[in-house]
């Protein structure tokens, strides 16, 4: 379909010069834009003006970043430590250091608590003075500082980019130092200094030989990419740990079976097999979420206690949400003694969280982790369970058998390598199997739905240009309002569109937060590319209109003007907009993190008392979202890539997005993000969706060969040939790559380190240490003690806080030193 497609589109492209199609396509091209003069031919294409305006209010954000920085300081940020300060704070900072990487350790909900109560809330001293002293700090943090406080994938998402950067530097220099010239040296287009398009390749000639180089240096780009990414991951060294290594998950137990009779299972089916443990999983959503709300109930009313026995007077609260926002008294909203209300809302929470504990053995969910001794008897077992056995017809073989597999449905078993306990969503454990299936196909029918008619920005501008929202701006042809504008509302709209498709992976309730993050990854990449770069080149501005352009009887007529879109020069002067627009306000706004600082005022609106208002900060930072940051990421670097040929000038501010981007990124990620713990599978999907945006460049440059020349044109073919060649083996290796477990010859098991591995006590390091509690693949909820001796703990913790209480009062600061003492004294115990 795709060859007679192109070759009608070349018959039909061929006959089209230049300045015969040019006036007519313009119109085409337009109607489906936003009805101002955004692309109608400004002085080189309102590139300098976007650049100007772009970096006033880089310039300005920054400003009000280092202000906000100041006054609210404990928004999700550690304090800022300067070179001095380091050297008399030094054993603070380490104190502090082990503190954050233990809490990497502890259970989910702990480790949020005590890694966002350190990263909001440091002692004074160890803040910065300086108003903009943060700028040096980002280029002082190193690697291995950003590996203890950040975990490992933050180090390789990091050391992608570099890459990444190092490939649009080589890029930059062909595209810039030779491929621009060439464009320069062509006639088609007036000749002025002030246009655009003679930078882009519509400026040469169809007959022009140089077009051999612009195939060639495509071809090039790809051959960069691909050595790049080869690169970063020879060097991308990804270490699991020991007890991930030798921990099975599995799918299909019977519901009731009993660790003993798994391990016995194991060890008679197996030879020389010894299970060290069997850990059935249970429904534990609803006994979380109790444990949670007991906990905070619990803290308030210690809050309380501790600020009565200072001050000696009852405090009075309106428990209703935003009630302390309430300056009148109406039925309904009486207000009540604190004490008194969380005392019975602890005891009430307390009761159901003992209720549902005692029934959760009752709730098992025929799933169960098993950990072994070595992981060389882990490789066979998978192997026996998962790789391809052609015997006959039947195209897998039953695993081995023990007295026990009738009973525990082995042959029903789905068995993988189990994730990273602190990988593990323990609440979405309990939706699997059909209603799983059934949710994610609501969710994503939905989401299809709503974005198949609300793709673009522009169509929905258009909208809004329907009751006359727009109109006025037709009557100021100002570069102001025509150029920065419109780009500023695509920036807009295509930072909230991506929102939409992030939640919907948020809700699939996705087992691993691996899992969620590559999910998100890929829609938010795919929806992007159709919303940013895909529909406004065709001049299309939803799904729907691409669709029904697609399946029209009309389509193979109107294919050559539309494709004649994507190569108008301001087609291109756009874009390159639309990177600078990213480049200056997109990485401004990541660093002041305007959403996440809306959702922590609503958050403090919404609590119902200072107690709750303390919580609240003290759980405000969030992990790294490592899918929804590759897909933007990549999403601006594919456009980069599309028009480095086509319109070589876009480089070098790619390179500048990316430049900024990896310093916001390297900031945000030491001073503003939890560590997330992820799996090697999210980095190497990021690498693989790399290799599109130089397919996309063979694509664009076979369009322009075949409309110019026609598709048997020299170079139209050897494009054709390249971009199938490449297709097909990106297709292989993503194939293989899923496919990897039905083949035997994955599984390859190294006898030499059977003898290392029970020299370290049956493949566990010799360690006097306890595991910590994240570390056990068991629900923290499952671990934790009594809540009658969990109070008791929490009632001589919350002691501390008589002595930081004023007796003069406690307004919102005095909440924040009381914290910044509190978890001084913590660090220090």
């Amino acid at each position: 379909m795709l060859p007679y497609v192109i070759a009608t589109l070349g018959s039909a492209g061929a006959t089209c010069k230049a300045s015969t199609c040019s006036n007519s396509t313009k119109d085409y091209c337009y109607s489906a834009r936003i009805r101002s003069t955004v692309l109608q031919g400004l002085p080189f294409g309102g590139v300098p003006t976007v650049l100007a305006l772009d970096f006033m209010c880089f310039l300005a954000l920054l400003f009000v970043f280092s202000i906000l920085r100041k006054v609210a300081w404990d928004y999700g940020r550690l304090a800022l430590v300067t070179d001095a300060d380091r050297r008399r704070h030094w054993q603070t900072e380490r104190e502090e250091r082990e503190y954050v990487a233990s809490a990497l350790h502890s259970d989910n909900h702990d480790r949020y608590e005590r890694l966002t109560s350190v990263s909001s809330s440091v002692d004074f001293d160890q803040r910065d003075n300086g108003f903009c002293s943060w700028l040096t700090a980002i280029f002082r943090i190193k690697d291995d500082e950003i590996r203890d406080k950040c975990g490992g994938d933050a180090v390789h998402y990091l050391s992608f980019q570099r890459h990444i950067i190092g490939l649009l530097v080589a890029v930059g220099v062909l595209s810039v130092g030779i491929v621009l010239p060439v464009n320069f040296s062509g006639d088609l287009l007036e000749n002025n200094a002030y246009s655009f398009g003679r930078t882009t390749i519509a400026n040469l000639n169809s007959g022009n030989n140089l077009l051999w180089l612009h195939t060639s240096f495509a071809f090039l780009y790809l051959l960069l990419t691909v050595y790049s990414m080869r690169r970063h991951t020879s060097k991308m060294r990804y270490k699991e740990d020991d007890l991930v290594k030798r921990t099975l998950f599995i799918n299909g137990i019977s519901k009731y079976a009993e660790p003993e009779k798994i391990k016995k299972h194991f060890e008679e089916a197996y030879a020389n097999c010894t299970v060290l443990e069997a850990r059935p999983c249970y429904d534990v959503a609803r006994l979380m979420f109790l444990d949670a709300e007991r906990k905070k109930a619990e803290r308030g009313r210690i809050y309380f206690t501790n600020l009565q026995s200072k001050e000696n007077t009852p405090s009075m609260i309106n428990p209703k949400p935003c009630g302390h926002l309430c300056c009148c008294v109406i039925r309904g909203c009486e207000e009540v003694e604190a004490i008194e209300y969380y005392t019975k809302l602890e005891e009430k929470l307390k009761d159901d969280y003992k209720r549902e504990k005692e029934k959760v053995n009752e709730k098992p969910l025929g799933m169960a982790f098993v950990t072994f001794h070595n992981e060389t008897i882990t490789a066979i077992i998978l192997k026996d369970f998962n790789a391809c056995k052609c015997q006959g017809c039947a195209c897998r073989g039953e695993p081995r058998a023990s007295s026990c597999s009738e009973s525990l449905h082995v042959s029903n078993w789905t068995v993988s390598y189990a994730p990273d306990p602190q990988n593990i969503y323990w609440e979405h454990l309990s939706i699997r199997g059909f209603i799983w299936w059934i949710r994610c196909l609501v969710i994503n029918v939905v989401l299809f739905i709503l974005l198949f008619f609300l793709t673009t920005p522009a169509i929905i501008i258009t909208t809004m240009d329907k009751f006359n929202v727009t109109k006025p701006v037709e009557y100021l042809n100002n570069p102001i309002i025509t150029q920065f504008f419109p780009t500023l509302l695509l920036w807009c709209f295509s930072a909230l569109l991506p929102t939409i498709v992030y939640y919907s992976a948020f809700f699939e309730a996705h087992w691993t937060r691996s899992g969620e993050n590559r999910t998100t990854m890929h829609k938010c990449y795919t929806f992007l590319i159709f919303m940013v770069l895909l529909l406004p080149s065709l001049g299309l501005s939803s799904l729907d209109v691409f669709f029904r352009w697609l399946f029209d009887k009309k389509f193979l007529a109107e294919a050559a003007v539309r494709f004649e879109c994507v190569f108008l020069p301001d087609n291109g002067a756009f874009f390159v907009n639309y990177v600078i627009a990213s480049a200056f306000i997109g990485n401004a706004m990541d660093l002041l993190r305007i959403p996440g600082l809306l959702m922590y005022m609503i958050r403090l609106c919404l609590a119902r008392s200072a107690a709750e208002r303390r919580n609240v900060k003290r759980h405000q930072a969030y992990e790294f979202q490592f899918g929804a940051a590759y897909a933007w990421m990549m999403c601006v670097f594919t456009v980069v890539m599309t028009y480095s040929i086509t319109c070589p000038i876009i480089v070098p501010f790619g390179l500048m997005y990316m430049l900024l981007k990896h310093l916001v990124d390297r900031y945000n990620l030491y001073y503003a993000y939890l560590p997330a713990k992820l799996d090697k599978k999210i980095h190497s999907g990021a690498v693989n969706q790399v290799v599109a945006a130089p397919i996309l460049c063979l694509f664009w440059l076979l369009f322009f060969s075949t409309m110019r020349t026609g598709f048997l044109a020299p170079t139209s073919m050897f494009t054709f040939v390249v971009l199938v060649i490449t297709i097909v083996i990106c297709l292989c290796h993503v194939c293989f790559g899923h496919f990897k477990y039905l083949s035997a010859h994955n599984y390859k098991i190294d006898h030499t380190e059977v003898d290392t591995i029970e020299n370290r006590q049956n493949g566990r390091p010799a360690t006097s240490l306890p595991a910590p509690k994240s570390a056990k693949y068991i629900a923290q909820v499952l671990q934790d003690s009594s809540p009658e001796g969990e109070a008791t703990e929490s009632e001589e913790q919350g002691s501390q806080d008589e002595e930081l209480i004023n007796a003069d009062g406690m307004n919102d600061t005095d909440f924040q030193s009381c914290e910044d003492s509190l978890i001084e004294n913590e660090i220090h115990q």
